[in-house]
C-alpha cells in the first residue's frame, strides 16, 4: 500500500490533481462552519443538539451537508440542489426531443445541458433556501426535528430574510463551481467527492458521541457492523453481468476488420448511490410543504409517518422511492434500443440472439432482472438502521444523542462513502496504469 502511495506522488500531474482536490475539499469544510449573517448562535447550538438527539429527516439532511445545515452555514443546502437538477435534466432528455438532440450533439450539446443544469440548480436552491429560512426563522419545523421551536433569525425582517436567502443560494452556486473545478482539474467526480467529504466528516464526531453515550462495547459493535456493510457494498458494486458480443469479419479494401469477441458489462447496481440521494430529496419535499402550507392534516400525516425512522410507513415509502429511482435512473443511463442499434451497425450480435428487436428485448430483460437485486440491496442498506429501530420499537434505547449518532454509521453513510471512494480509486488506478505503474486494484 505504501509503495502504491509513493507511485501516486511520483507523477507530477497526478500529484497536482490530488493536492488541488484536497484544497477544494478543505475550503468546502471551512465554508460549512461559517454561518450566514444575522443568525442567533445560541439557537444554532440548540438546533444542532436536537438534530443529534432526534435523528429523522433533519439528521439525514444534515448528513448530506456535512453538518452545515444545523450550523446554518453558507453551504447549508449542500450539493443536493445540483444533484436534483442534474437528475431532472436527465429525465427531460428522455421526455423532450430538444434535450435529446442536445445530448446527441456531443460536447457542444453537453455544454448547453450543463448550462441549463446550473440555472435549474439556482432555482431549486432559492426555493429550498426560502423554505428553510421561513421554517427555522419563525421557530417552526416540528416535522424536521425542531420540536423546541428554536428561532434561528431573531430579527425576522424583510432585509434580514432576503440576506439569509441570498447567502444560502450564493453558497450553493459557489459549491457547484467548486465541484466542477474538481471534475475539471482534480481527481474524480467533484460533486460526488463533496458529498463524500460531507458524510465522512460526521463519522468521527458521531463515533465520539456513541462512545460517550453508549460506551466502548456499543461503539465496537457499530464499527464491526459498518465494516461488514462496507464489504458487502463493495462486493455488490463490483458485481456485473457480462453479455458476450461477437463481431463478424468484414473486408474493407485489403484489410479485414472485426472477428473479435467482447462483452457488455451490466453492473448489478447500475445506478450507484443516486437513488438514495434523490429519494432523500423527494422525502424532504412533503416535510417542507407541511411547514410552509400550515395544513393541519398534512402536518399530522408528515409528523406521524414521514419523520419517524422507526415507523413502518417511513420505511416502506423511503424504500419504495429508492427501488423506483434505481429502475428509473438505470432506464435513463442504459437504453436497450440504442445499444442494440449500435451493436447492429457495427456488425455485432449476441450469440443465440438475433439482431434487432430480439436483442432489444433480451437486453431489457437482463437489465430488469439484475436491477431488482441491486435496488433491493441499496434499499436494505439505507434502511437498515430504521429497520433495527422499528424492531426494537424504542428510540430511547439508544440514549440521548444515540439516534443521531447512529446516522453516521448508518447504511446511507457507508453506501455513499464506499461507492464514491471505489470510483475515485478506479480513476487514480487508471492514471497509474497509463504510466506503467501498478495500481491499487491491480
Amino acid at each position: 500500500m505504501l509503495g502504491h502511495m509513493r507511485n501516486i506522488f511520483r507523477i507530477a500531474d497526478l500529484r497536482r490533481k490530488i493536492m488541488f482536490t484536497l484544497f477544494i475539499i478543505a475550503a468546502y469544510r471551512l465554508g460549512s462552519q461559517v454561518p450566514v449573517p444575522g443568525i442567533d448562535f445560541d439557537a444554532i447550538v440548540s438546533l444542532r443538539e436536537q438534530a443529534s438527539s432526534t435523528g429523522g429527516v433533519l439528521a439525514l439532511l444534515n448528513l448530506f451537508s456535512g453538518g452545515a445545515l444545523t450550523n446554518f452555514a453558507i453551504f447549508a443546502l449542500g450539493i443536493m440542489p445540483y444533484i436534483t437538477a442534474s437528475i431532472i435534466i436527465q429525465i427531460l432528455t428522455v421526455a423532450i426531443p430538444r434535450f435529446e438532440q442536445l445530448q446527441q450533439q456531443g460536447a457542444v450539446g453537453q455544454r448547453k445541458l450543463t448550462q441549463y443544469t446550473r440555472y435549474l440548480t439556482l432555482g431549486i436552491a432559492f426555493v429550498q433556501a426560502t423554505g428553510i429560512t421561513f421554517i427555522f426563522g419563525r421557530g417552526q419545523g416540528t416535522a424536521l426535528g425542531n420540536t423546541a421551536g428554536v428561532i434561528v433569525i431573531p430579527d425576522f425582517t424583510f432585509n434580514r430574510v432576503a440576506l439569509v436567502i441570498l447567502s444560502l443560494t450564493a453558497g450553493t452556486a459557489l459549491l457547484m463551481w467548486m465541484g466542477e473545478l474538481i471534475s475539471q482539474r482534480g481527481v474524480g467526480n467533484g460533486m460526488s467527492l463533496l458529498i463524500f467529504a460531507s458524510v465522512v466528516s460526521t463519522i468521527p464526531f458521531d463515533g465520539a458521541r456513541l462512545l460517550a453515550v453508549q460506551g466502548t462495547v456499543y461503539l465496537a459493535a457499530a464499527i464491526i457492523v459498518a465494516t461488514g456493510m462496507m464489504v458487502a457494498i463493495i462486493f455488490i458494486e463490483q458485481g456485473q453481468r457480462r453479455i458476450p458480443v461477437q463481431f463478424s469479419r468484414r473486408q474493407v479494401g485489403r484489410r479485414l476488420y472485426g472477428g473479435q469477441n467482447t462483452y457488455i458489462p451490466l453492473k448489478v447496481n447500475q445506478s450507484g448511490v443516486i437513488p438514495v440521494i434523490f429519494a432523500s430529496s423527494i422525502l424532504f419535499l412533503p416535510v417542507l410543504l407541511s411547514n410552509v402550507a400550515n395544513w393541519g392534516w398534512l402536518q399530522t400525516a408528515v409528523d406521524e409517518y414521514l419523520t419517524q425512522p422507526d415507523n413502518i410507513a417511513y420505511i416502506l415509502f423511503f424504500g419504495g422511492l429508492i427501488v423506483g429511482f434505481a429502475y428509473f435512473y438505470t432506464a435513463i443511463t442504459f437504453d436497450p434500443v440504442r445499444q442494440a442499434d449500435n451493436i447492429r451497425k457495427q456488425g455485432g450480435f449476441i450469440p443465440g440472439i438475433r439482431p434487432g428487436p430480439q436483442t432489444e428485448r433480451y437486453l431489457a430483460k437482463v437489465l430488469n432482472r439484475i436491477t431488482l437485486p441491486g435496488a433491493l440491496f441499496i434499499a436494505m442498506v439505507a434502511l437498515l438502521p430504521s429497520v433495527l429501530l422499528s424492531l426494537t420499537s424504542d428510540l430511547d434505547a439508544l440514549g440521548s444523542g444515540g439516534a443521531g449518532a447512529a446516522i453516521g454509521f448508518g447504511g446511507v453513510s457507508i453506501l455513499i462513502a464506499s461507492g464514491v471512494a471505489l470510483e475515485t480509486m478506479k480513476q487514480v488506478d487508471s492514471q497509474l496504469l497509463m504510466r506503467n505503474y501498478e495500481g491499487f486494484l491491480a
